[in-house]
């Protein structure tokens, strides 16, 4: 009998599963169940879209690209961030096609960090950064984020945790599962804290095309003196509802970025041929679509805001991605219970705030990248489970 245990690699073992995958294996036996869980738009990918990756299939065009990605896509990418952000990348040597957004992170990480280094994550935010870095034998660093400061990270906090080890900073935000963001004003602080160091930035921007209100995202590379050690991570899942095709793309400084390539191409070749004319279509002409649906999340970002106040739940609000956060500490209860209950009793699923690390017990990430007629039944049925809990 094998002793698996003893065969598997040990830092794979130590790394717990992801605290939000439970909640959809039960949601698989409940039919009936309304999950604001899965942070996936419920937009169809837009039409023009799925034509332009259908029209490759038609075209015979099934073979592998670049490992960069086709130059097409590689072009369009970069106009797009010169259009939206300001930002210029050499399309020959400053942008990467990858497998996802969180392809990108991986690859990010591993090409940078060295045993021991510690990477610095600011949390409550997603649940990938701390395993990845672990799996890198690198040392996860988590920086709480507080409500009061509405979940920015602070100069002051990212200078307490800089250690002669700190390889590099993860800047998620617009923050999932928060919904917060960083102004300019914002990240000209954090600019300040790194400015003479050797520190990388890895910036998820993953939610940048989904901000509200009057501060539009804006990225840490664009902020002097912050170009040269940013590499910035964006997809086409969030903004082009796009989750299911697996196209994103790194940039960077071409030092890094070249060698990013290397372990792209022997672990994954090329990110695959059909997504990715259906990507350079997004990149082109689908700016109208993001404003539609941004519009859309913004309606359900101010309804459900006001329905879980209304209900009792103290609730920051959110200025992007699609989530909001309350607080569930008036109920007594502690994340995972408050969630696996309710679950149980009204089929509504939500997620535990414990699963987005530091500072995330005592809130669950609601997601409203759902349909407004879920979203008040899901309210209707939160209401009556604290009401009878």
């Amino acid at each position: 009998m094998i002793d698996y245990s003893s065969v598997l690699n040990q830092r794979i073992q130590a790394v717990a599963p992801s605290g939000i995958r439970k909640f959809f294996d039960i949601l698989e036996d409940m039919p009936d169940a309304i999950s604001l869980g899965i942070g996936e738009p419920d937009f169809v990918t837009p039409w023009h879209i799925r034509n332009a990756g259908i029209r490759s299939l038609e075209k015979g065009r099934t073979k592998y690209t670049p490992n960069a990605g086709l130059s097409e896509l590689r072009r369009q990418i970069a106009l797009y961030l010169s259009r939206h952000f300001q930002l210029t990348y050499d399309p020959n040597g400053q942008i990467i096609v990858t497998v996802g957004g969180s392809e990108g992170l991986d690859l990010a990480l591993r090409c940078c960090i060295e045993p021991g280094d510690e990477v610095i994550i600011p949390t409550p935010s997603f649940v990938c950064y701390g395993p990845l870095t672990a799996m890198s034998l690198g040392k996860p660093v988590y920086v709480e984020t507080k409500v009061e400061d509405e979940f920015r990270l602070t100069p002051e906090a990212l200078k307490a945790a800089i250690t002669p080890r700190t390889k590099a900073l993860v800047l998620p935000y617009p923050c999932n599962p928060t919904g917060g963001i960083m102004t300019r004003k914002d990240l000209e602080a954090i600019a300040e804290v790194l400015e003479g160091t050797n520190i990388l930035v890895i910036s998820d921007e993953i939610y940048a095309e989904l901000t509200y209100g009057e501060d539009q995202h804006v990225s840490i590379a664009q902020i002097p003196g912050m170009y040269e050690r940013t590499i910035l991570v964006n997809g086409f899942s969030k903004a082009y509802s796009m989750t299911g095709w697996r196209m994103g793309y790194i940039c960077g400084p071409r030092e890094l970025i070249g060698q990013i390539v290397k372990l792209h191409q022997y672990g994954i070749m090329s990110a695959p041929t059909m997504s990715q004319y259906a990507a350079i279509e997004a990149m082109q002409y689908g700016d109208e679509d993001i404003a539609a649906m941004r519009e859309e999340y913004n309606g359900r970002r101010r309804f459900l805001l006001d329905g879980l106040r209304s209900i009792g739940l103290e609730c920051f609000e959110p200025k992007g991605a699609f989530y909001m956060f309350p607080s569930i500490q008036s109920t007594g209860m502690d994340s995972d219970t408050f969630c696996m209950k309710f679950l149980e009793a009204e089929h509504v699923a939500v997620i535990p705030g414990s699963a987005f690390g530091p500072g995330g017990e005592g809130f669950v990430r609601a997601c409203y990248a759902a349909s407004m007629g879920n979203l008040a039944t899901a309210l209707e049925r939160m209401e009556h489970f604290i009401k009878h809990r």
